[in-house]
């Protein structure tokens, strides 16, 4: 089933996750073990990550620095795949722009059809820490390209001209910024960006995480002044750890309100802190379940614990 079907049947917001693969030669059970902590709250679907392959310095007993070129976190086509047959779950596998070439992702998205998936989500990807050798093959620089790429094989048209091909029916999702891009030079243009993600064929967004309501909100009325008409989901994560108030802003951009970092600042161990957390994204989540969301998103790091805390109170 597509994701934009669950959110236009449901009468009340869903709850939906997005987890991680293991590390490069982790063991997927630890992923089996969350997901099944997390089928209770009866998902609609499950996200996927992917990352880009990036440049890893490594030192030599002769004092040297080598640098490899790996991706840390492979599999999200083949979790997706495996969650989804032993869970009876839909997933919804990430593709990213950097770090492949359309041929790649074309090879991807042929992949996932074939394993009856028909959910992804579109997005840029983090940046490469190197030059990407394409050999001559072309890159989608943008995710308005990616969603264009996967809209177009979804009319059968695909990088060559091919006979008989079968057109693919992928349900596209793609995020967004409520607190702005950090890139976009201001919100006019991020929702201009956005704008042109939904006008090539994306289905529903997913918002970046926040920790103020009104940021989304606000968000989404823009969006709406704009034309942008398709589904918003929110997205939150719990802060769980005291390091969360450097690591949080730094890394995805997003600001913390005030009241937030005194309590998470006053508090004397990280069990603390993941109390403060629960509760913040509870009351988070009991405004945005009585605005009737279409669906409340979870991103989950390491643990499912503090969400199945928080889901439980609604569910």
């Amino acid at each position: 089933m597509k994701v934009i079907n669950f959110l236009k049947q449901t009468d009340k917001p869903l709850f939906s996750y997005e987890i991680m693969p293991p590390l490069r030669g982790g063991n997927a059970e630890k992923i089996f073990s969350m997901v099944e902590e997390l089928m209770p709250y009866n998902p609609p679907f499950i996200d996927l990550t992917s990352r880009s392959a990036e440049v890893e310095y490594i030192d030599t007993p002769n004092g040297k620095l080598e640098h490899h070129i790996r991706r840390k976190r492979p599999g999200t086509i083949g979790l997706s795949a495996a969650i989804k047959n032993r869970f009876d779950v839909e997933t919804v596998p990430h593709i990213l722009c950097n770090g492949f070439t359309r041929e790649e992702t074309e090879d991807a998205l042929i992949e996932l059809n074939y394993l009856g998936i028909h959910n992804v989500l579109a997005v840029r990807g983090d940046d490469l820490r190197r030059t990407m050798n394409t050999n001559g093959k072309t890159i989608n620089h943008y995710a308005s390209e990616l969603v264009s790429q996967i809209q177009k094989m979804n009319n059968g048209k695909y990088l060559d001209e091919l006979l008989d091909a079968s057109a693919t029916d992928f349900c596209i999702g793609v995020g967004c910024y409520p607190e702005k891009h950090f890139e976009a030079v201001d919100m006019d243009t991020d929702l201009k960006n956005l704008k042109e993600k939904v006008d090539n064929g994306a289905d529903y967004i997913v918002t970046q995480m926040f920790y103020n309501n009104k940021s989304y909100f606000d968000f989404v009325e823009k969006a709406r002044a704009v034309g942008i008409e398709i589904p918003i989901i929110p997205g939150l994560k719990i802060l769980t750890v005291k390091r969360h108030l450097k690591l949080i802003p730094e890394f995805f951009y997003v600001d913390l309100p005030a009241d937030l970092v005194e309590q998470v600042e006053a508090a004397k161990t990280n069990n603390e802190v993941s109390k403060i957390g629960v509760q913040w994204a509870i009351e988070q989540t009991k405004e945005l379940y009585e605005a009737n969301v279409p669906c409340i998103h979870f991103y989950i790091m390491q643990s499912a614990k503090q969400v199945v805390n928080v889901v439980k109170e609604f569910v």
